[in-house]
């Protein structure tokens, strides 16, 4: 049976050896982009806060490269995982945005080994199997959560 703590435990596995990038974000010269990319540069995955990326309007994880996400993605699944303090604080509604993004042709997606793949699946499945408040809550729907779900795992094998 999985639980909370053995899913962050593969996802640490997987992907704490994923070193730092020099950059996050493609240097082409947008003042928002290089904001986020300076933001990113700032933190590291102990200083990584909600804050930072848990606004959908100005959210610099849609600037960036997936080896960042990559090397984020520890603290970005304990996001996922922590009870938000309100309603607007979960971040799975966001993170299902980026792991779904153009689908099978996401650039994390494409980016993770089969490994990483089935690690990312894992957190989703538990996500599905144990916050269908915090996803209804949220505004999402449970069949965003699934189809992602299934994309993940299908691209394990």
């Amino acid at each position: 049976m999985m639980t909370k703590q053995s899913v962050l435990e593969e996802i640490d596995e997987v992907f704490g050896p994923v070193i730092r990038p020099n950059k996050f974000t493609l240097e082409d010269g947008d003042p928002e982009c290089m904001d986020h990319n300076a933001l990113l540069q700032s933190r590291a995955r102990e200083t990584l806060s909600l804050d930072d990326v848990g606004n959908a309007g100005y959210d610099p994880l849609c600037e960036c490269l997936p080896e960042g996400i990559a090397y984020f993605f520890p603290t970005l699944a304990r996001f996922a995982l922590s009870s938000p303090v309100n309603s607007f604080s979960w971040y799975g509604g966001q993170l299902i945005f980026h792991l779904s993004y153009n689908d099978r042709e996401n650039r994390f997606l494409c980016y993770c080994s089969k490994l990483q793949r089935a690690a990312v699946a894992s957190l989703l499945k538990y996500i599905i199997d144990n916050c269908e408040n915090l996803i209804r809550d949220d505004g999402a729907e449970m069949e965003e959560f699934k189809s992602c779900y299934l994309m993940w795992k299908s691209e394990c094998y």
